[in-house]
Formats: structure tokens, C-alpha cells, sequence
């Protein structure tokens, strides 16, 4: 099977001056189709560079990223554009979402820049689509300010999804939930992941990573442990004991 992520002795350096800052230090990895993946590490470790890597915002400065088979390095950037938007979803902690728009609008506009374009009619039945796959049907004509934190995620979820990727890159979706909306987010994923998505992650979250398949960790710009998740965790099962200890301590009160 041929990796949807393929980086062969990757390497990223930025320059300050005269001074190399190497953020991301010969690393090799495969990510199959279908695998969850939690890439951790702390401040510095290089984890975010990997990321907008992966994401095609940045070339290697050595080595070779292929992402489902293309040679990143070899494309111009107007190439880097159409694959990203062919090929990635993206999922960001603030959401990101236009606040003038509706969650349908939010939803379509990756859409927009794709080529070959859609017809209108096409985008709309594609964003509902998205939209229903995350639970938000009904909200599809409301904007950001009235929607949660964890709908504005969703909307953002859906927004990933709308050009059918075959990667979707999430960098700290949980950072600005709280803890049952963080479950019901990693639930959503769990469920794609189940469908067949392909899910890499970035959180700093020991607990949000459990609900993973996959941890990769990074220090100083290398991997430093990349194995599977032991006792991972099920966002369902975890609801559910939220849910009764919340309702023990309403009735102690």
C-alpha cells in the first residue's frame, strides 16, 4: 500500500541572518491510508514546522516529502495550491470561520478555489452533505456568533471536508473547548477515522492523543518514539462517563 505520507530524510531549516535554525531534523516516516496519528512535542520540538510541512505551506530543505504519491519539492507553487486543496483538509484550534457568512457559506468556500470548479447547486448539496456528516444540518444558515465553540468546530470540520480529501490535518482542534466538547470533537474524528480517513493531528494534550491509533513524538526536530496507542480511549464510552459523574455530583450538591 502506498503511504499517503511519505517523508524521506526531511529536513527544514530557517535562517536568521547567518544563523541556521534547523526546526525539523532527518526524519523519515510513513502515514498509511486510514491511519489516526498524534504528533506531540514540546515547545521547539519542531512539531509545527512538521506540520505546515505536511500541510504543503512549507518545502523541505532537504530531503523528500511525497504526499499520496507526489514529490512535493518538484511543484511550483501555484501546484502546491491545487494540491492542497485537492489533496488536505485542514483544522485549525481557532476555527477560522468568516463570521459574515452562514455555516453553509463557511462550508462551501474551499470549493471556491477549486479547479475545475463546481456548478453553485453542486457546492450546496456537498457543503449540506459535510454539514450533516458532523451533526449540524439543522444549523446550516447560522453564523459563527451563534453557534458554540464546539459547533464553530464542527463547521470547521466540515469546511476539512468538503473536497473529499484524502488527508485531513488537525492542529490543536481541542485547544479552545472545554472537556465534554473536546470528547464530542474527538469522537467526530474517530468516526471519520472509522469511515477510512486518513487523521494526523498535532495536540500537547497526553489525554486527547489517547484517542488516537498512533503517537509520534518530537524533540529538538527529530522523532524521538513513534508507537502505537496502548489502552486508547473511545470518545463515546468517555461521554458516557462524564455524563454520570456530572450527574453525581448534582446529586451531592
Amino acid at each position: 500500500m502506498q503511504p499517503v505520507i511519505k517523508l524521506e530524510s526531511f529536513a527544514k531549516t530557517y535562517y536568521t541572518g547567518e544563523v541556521e535554525v534547523p526546526a525539523v531534523r532527518s526524519v523519515s516516516l510513513d502515514i498509511l491510508s486510514g491511519e489516526f496519528v498524534a504528533i506531540m512535542g514540546a515547545s521547539g520540538s519542531g512539531k509545527s514546522t512538521l506540520m505546515n510541512s505536511l500541510g504543503c505551506l512549507d518545502r523541505p530543505t532537504s530531503g523528500h516529502y511525497f504526499l499520496d504519491g507526489v514529490n512535493v519539492g518538484d511543484l511550483d507553487r501555484d501546484q502546491l495550491a491545487d494540491l492542497r486543496n485537492q489533496k488536505i483538509g485542514f483544522v485549525f484550534q481557532g476555527f477560522n470561520l468568516l463570521s459574515r457568512t452562514s455555516a453553509l457559506e463557511n462550508v462551501e468556500l474551499p470549493m471556491l478555489y477549486a479547479r475545475p470548479g463546481r456548478p453553485a447547486h453542486e457546492q450546496r448539496k456537498l457543503a449540506n452533505k459535510a454539514l450533516a456528516l458532523v451533526g449540524l444540518a439543522e444549523r446550516a444558515d447560522h453564523h459563527p456568533n451563534q453557534l458554540s465553540g464546539g459547533q464553530q468546530q464542527r463547521v470547521a470540520i466540515a469546511r476539512a471536508l468538503v473536497n473529499e480529501p484524502k488527508l485531513l490535518l488537525a492542529d490543536e482542534p481541542t485547544g479552545n473547548l472545554d472537556t465534554h466538547t473536546s470528547i464530542e470533537i474527538m469522537g467526530i474524528f474517530q468516526d471519520l477515522n472509522q469511515r477510512g480517513m486518513t487523521i494526523v493531528m498535532v495536540t500537547h494534550e497526553l489525554d486527547i492523543a489517547r484517542y488516537t491509533r498512533r503517537s509520534v513524538i518530537m524533540r529538538d526536530g527529530r522523532v524521538v518514539s513513534d508507537q502505537p496507542v496502548v489502552q486508547r480511549l473511545v470518545a463515546t464510552e468517555e461521554l458516557e462517563k462524564l455524563n454520570r459523574e456530572q450527574q453525581a455530583i448534582q446529586l451531592t450538591s
